[in-house]
């Protein structure tokens, strides 16, 4: 029978399926040098480059966007707790 390959690449986007090391998830997700984007240690196609500084900008902008969610939500569950009284309707 004919092995399938661990790694390599597929429509262009990588995929590694080796099992990971400890030293190799560290370096994977710290390249200085590199671009914001890099080859996930495990898995199908990539992962943030934490040496680069466009990283952290976008971890920030996606933490932000988290935290606006989740204080509108909990916004509008407050409201409607103090909506929960009577209500009278009138029918003509």
């Amino acid at each position: 029978m004919v092995d399938k390959p661990q790694s390599g690449t597929l429509f262009g986007i990588p995929y590694n399926f080796e099992r990971p090391s400890a030293g190799r998830l560290l370096s994977s997700y710290w390249q200085p040098g590199k671009g914001m984007l890099v080859e996930k240690p495990f898995g199908i196609g990539y992962t943030l480059n934490l040496a680069n500084w466009r990283s952290w900008v976008a971890l920030v902008v996606v933490g932000g966007l988290l935290w606006n969610e989740r204080q509108s939500r909990e916004k509008k569950e407050d409201a409607a707790a103090a909506d929960d009284g009577p209500v009278e309707v009138i029918v003509d």
